[in-house]
């Protein structure tokens, strides 16, 4: 194992306050604590050469686990150890081992160019300038950015600046990428490049950990996924697991000619999710029992519909889901 997470906790301390005058007045003498539980009481273990996706919604403790693998977060109780260090009490030896891409933060510097960026880590890091300029060149390629490298980051489109971002992270060959968030905000196009990126650095043995709202990252990329809720880790287990635990299931959105009783209207591998109108209604079908296909064809012989949309579960629904049988799980 490359990565083992043993009982991970991480509190943070609050104070309420009232809405009113008289409540706001009253807090300056005696607040009232409230203790949050960021991450409660999480395990797992990551093998070298994976790609781990870490879902959730927001305020899941996603980001959260993350900081405190990265090193930059003190747990507040548990243990982690990555390739034999402790994150936060050996960072310095730490963070020459692995490299770290968050979304909604930058590296780069914001008035000069990324080469120069590059240039500061290859000190930083103590690159040899022969082994630097190989790896810059492969990087460079790959992403396409020869030119844009040279520009001021502050004029970088999000695609390219994000771009940057994974070679800044790379240039010193970490053996593990901690990945926050890494697609979000970016078009078809630069995801796609995202994505092509990091499966060929995992194809020459580098682990990934990605933390991400787009399912789309996770199907792509992940062969191992864990699910985080309030805090709490509700699945890991592989990608394939997840889909079984789940059936084969999709969102249908149906505009209606005519209104339809839906109590009667579906049953069996169906399920009813809104109404939003006597005509507007969605639905979800496990095609683990019958084929969208099947369905749609069914669908045309019982009722007239104008418009139909077929769409992913989406990771709301997903992460219910499997949060709502843990809770059945630990009630039996």
């Amino acid at each position: 194992m490359i990565i083992q997470v043993q009982n991970l906790v991480k509190t943070y301390t609050t104070y309420q306050r009232g809405s009113g005058f008289r409540e706001t007045v009253k807090s300056f003498f005696k607040r009232e604590k409230v203790i949050v539980n960021a991450v409660d009481n999480i395990s797992f273990n990551v093998e070298q050469g994976e790609i781990c996706g870490v879902l959730g919604p927001n305020g899941a403790g996603k980001s959260t686990t993350i900081k405190m693998l990265c090193g930059a977060l003190f747990p507040t109780s548990g243990k982690i150890d990555v390739m034999g260090y402790s994150p936060s009490a050996d960072r310095k030896k730490y963070v020459r081992e692995i490299g770290a891409v968050f979304g909604q933060r930058s590296q780069l510097v914001w008035d000069i160019p990324p080469v120069d960026s590059f240039n500061m880590n290859r000190a930083i890091y103590g690159i040899e300038a022969a082994d630097y300029k190989t790896r810059l060149d492969e990087l460079a390629e790959l992403f396409e950015i020869q030119e844009v490298m040279h520009k001021p980051t502050r004029v970088l489109s999000l695609g390219e600046r994000m771009k940057c971002e994974f070679i800044m992270a790379m240039l010193h060959k970490p053996k593990i990428v901690f990945l926050d968030e890494p697609t979000i905000g970016l078009d078809v196009i630069a995801k796609a490049k995202i994505r092509e990126f990091i499966q060929k650095l995992n194809n020459a043995g580098t682990t990934f950990i990605l933390t991400t709202h787009d399912l789309e990252d996770v199907k792509q990329l992940a062969n191992h996924v864990i699910i985080i809720n309030h805090g709490a880790k509700v699945f890991d287990d592989t990608l394939n697991n997840l889909q079984l635990n789940l059936g084969e299931k999709k969102i249908v959105e149906l505009t209606l000619d005519e209104p339809l009783d839906v109590k009667n209207g579906f049953a069996g591998a169906v399920r009813v999710i809104e109404q939003k109108s006597p005509l507007e209604i969605t639905l979800e079908v496990d095609t683990s029992k019958t084929a969208i296909a099947d369905f749609i064809e069914n669908l045309s012989r019982k009722v007239s519909f104008s418009d139909i949309a077929v769409k992913e579960l989406p990771m709301e629904e997903i992460i219910t889901q499997i949060y709502n049988e843990n809770k059945k799980e630990n009630v039996s």
